[in-house]
């Protein structure tokens, strides 16, 4: 059932996988697993999800249209690999400083109200894997209340 969902997903990025390209120590592709993992986590895959995660991929990393659809074909195949969030946020934390990690978890919020609003699935794996960023609940909440704000979305 998970080989089903990720290869829908990877139909839906637009093709074939190619995760060579990507080492598993790059902090880009914990990141695009930890996004990925945002947008299946509710089961519901919509299509502003994924047209918000290219963006920030394509955004974030400062890459062209073709390097983002290949780190997020890897990504899809990372995430349907993995057992917890540790094997995404060790690589994090190990790569970015506070401020950076405090951009991921942006990041989470910003792929989870792409669809209009943010599930309780979404927002318990956004703090668990604050939690394991090292950023703050107070940090966490101040980032979540900006980006609801930026979407429009009221308490």
């Amino acid at each position: 059932m998970l080989r089903s969902l990720t290869d829908f997903i990877a139909e839906i990025a637009g093709g074939v996988r190619d995760e060579a390209s990507f080492a598993e120590n790059d902090y880009r592709l914990a990141a695009a697993a930890l996004l990925v993992h945002v947008v299946t986590i509710d089961g519901v895959i919509g299509a502003d999800e994924m047209a918000k995660l290219r963006r920030l991929i394509a955004s974030r990393f400062s890459m062209d249209e073709n390097e983002a659809e290949a780190l997020l074909e890897a990504a899809i195949a990372r995430d349907a690999e993995a057992v917890d969030l540790y094997a995404f946020t060790s690589v994090l934390n190990r790569a970015l400083d506070d401020e950076g990690r405090q951009r991921i978890v942006e990041m989470m919020f910003e792929v989870g109200y792409a669809d209009g609003g943010l599930t309780e699935f979404e927002d318990n794996l956004v703090w668990r894997a604050a939690e394991l960023l090292n950023v703050s609940s107070r940090d966490r909440v101040q980032i979540r209340r900006k980006v609801r704000e930026g979407f429009g979305e009221d308490e």
